[in-house]
């Protein structure tokens, strides 16, 4: 079913608030296909409504529609059976979206991608915005996280606007409200700041340097100039021309919007890492379990026993029934929840021996400081496998019955081919102090018998390297972090302490 309100306009200056709703992947390397596309077009002056487009869409494969996907938007395959394909309507979503600027929660990472995924499909070129508004990035630097995990949901909540309905149309108009309510609020703030104090809320991650350094956009926020001078698209361009800068600059919305070129905007995709809760950090380190650390001017190491160490309340794989685990909301930051694994009522952690290393220390992704966020790779046993694949269900069932739509990321790693072995990531958390980052695991290196603590001077991965070189052996102590962040969820596998064995 399609339906159309308004008349179509052609001066291009309206925001596009757009939604989409999609199967959930069920395996590996399975995409996602469109089962709903849902879109208004609002004034940025009034920010009122002035045409919308919404429409089931019938995906190429009805049988991607799982239960799964079901229990995520209520869009069944009978429902879209009779649907318009994306190809039908393609003409119409992109007169919609192309050249207007785009506005979704977390569509930067999602829907965006979806658009274009879909438009390759077909063949045809995908429609480009002149800027992007990410209110899920947006809203958490400027707004900050006093409402929680700052899903759609979650802000509907905290503002009184009802459920969500994870349906498109009824997404987007809720997206624009929860925009308005959020928008007054940090206008109250700015206007009597005596009186009502924001610097507690901002997130401490506001902006996002450009390439260039000449000047900071806050993330989440794009605006491309396709021409080559952009003093002639302020120029041509009635809602960015000189006169009406003054207005912008007032503009509730539009003063969120930072005018870059092209070539300056940061690449959303650079180096950062999907599971980034680096926006959380000061959250975290108030809520979450603080870690032991010893830090030292100069590097050494102290001689321990064997059995030093708190391991106490780790238990072994082979020591864990599957029917004791469960999982439970426990209070997280300012009125959110997160998710807590237990076994027998108690916190499940888990210690296991000899893991071989099978990938070395990992740089890749960094945190919101620009320190690397430190992991690596291990084989994992049957038996470790076994537990985690049940604490992988038991929580992926909790989020889906509190009404996550995030795409769920199994723990264990799987491939087909001979000697790929189940692997498993184990992250090396950081701890911030007085002087610096200092690594938030103990570590200890086992060496003829003999276990020393080991002890660093300073913040630095090249020391790790030689450590955990591939075919190395490694005790490791670790909790089991659940998360549920910009769309994905799963559980981190965090290092508590690791007895390295020397080869």
């Amino acid at each position: 079913m399609q339906t159309y309100m308004g008349s179509s306009s052609e001066d291009r200056s309206e925001i596009a608030f757009f939604d989409v709703e999609t199967t959930v992947p069920t395996r590996s390397g399975q995409g996602f296909a469109l089962l709903e596309f849902g879109s208004i077009l609002v004034c940025p002056r009034k920010l009122v409504e002035l045409e919308s487009y919404s429409t089931l869409v019938k995906p190429a494969d009805l049988s991607l529609i799982s239960s799964l996907s079901v229990r995520c938007n209520g869009i069944t395959p009978d429902a879209v059976a009779s649907a318009p394909t994306f190809l039908d309507i393609s003409d119409r979503v992109y007169d919609l979206l192309h050249g207007r600027i785009w506005a979704g929660h977390n569509i930067l990472r999602f829907d965006c991608a979806r658009i274009r995924e879909a438009f390759a499909e077909i063949g045809k070129p995908a429609p480009e915005p002149k800027g992007t508004i990410d209110s899920l990035q947006l809203l958490t630097q400027k707004f900050g996280r006093r409402a929680g995990d700052m899903k759609m949901a979650t802000l509907a909540t905290y503002f009184g606007l009802g459920q969500q309905t994870h349906r498109s149309l009824d997404d987007v108009r809720m997206n624009l409200e929860v925009v308005k309510y959020c928008a007054t609020v940090l206008f109250l703030e700015s206007s009597l700041p005596d009186i009502f104090t924001a610097n507690s809320w901002v997130s401490p991650n506001a902006t996002t340097r450009s390439r260039s350094n000449a000047k900071s956009s806050p993330e989440g926020l794009s605006l491309k100039m396709n021409t080559p001078s952009s003093s002639s698209r302020l120029k041509d361009d009635p809602m960015l021309s000189p006169t009406n800068q003054a207005t912008e600059e007032k503009h509730p919305i539009l003063s969120l919007l930072t005018r870059i070129t092209e070539e300056e905007v940061e690449p959303n995709t650079a180096q950062r890492d999907p599971f980034d809760m680096g926006l959380l950090s000061n959250e975290m380190q108030e809520s979450s379990e603080m870690y032991s650390t010893e830090s030292s001017e100069v590097s050494s190491t102290a001689s321990v026993s064997e059995g030093s160490g708190d391991s106490a309340g780790f238990l072994e794989p082979d020591d864990v029934s599957i029917p004791a685990i469960s999982a439970s909301f426990v209070p997280f930051y300012r009125g959110s929840q997160r998710i807590q694994l237990l076994h027998e009522g108690s916190i499940l952690q888990l210690c296991c021996t000899h893991l071989k290393v099978r990938f070395g220390i990992s740089t890749k992704f960094v945190d919101h400081a620009g320190r690397p966020k430190l992991n690596f790779v291990v084989n994992a046993p049957q038996s470790l496998c076994k537990v985690l694949d049940a604490c992988d269900g038991i929580a992926q069932k909790l989020y889906l019955d509190s009404g996550s739509s995030s795409e769920w990321r199994p723990i264990v790693t799987r491939k087909n081919g001979f000697g790929n072995y189940p692997t498993v990531r184990l992250h090396i958390p950081t701890a911030i102090t007085g002087d610096g980052a200092v690594y938030a695991t103990e570590m200890y290196q086992k060496d003829s018998g003999i276990v020393q603590r080991l002890v660093f001077s300073r913040f630095d991965a090249a020391e790790l390297d030689p450590l955990f070189t591939p075919s190395t052996f490694v005790d490791a102590f670790f909790s089991l972090d659940p998360y549920d962040y910009q769309q994905n969820a799963g559980i981190r596998l965090v290092a508590k302490k690791m007895i390295i064995h020397s080869n």
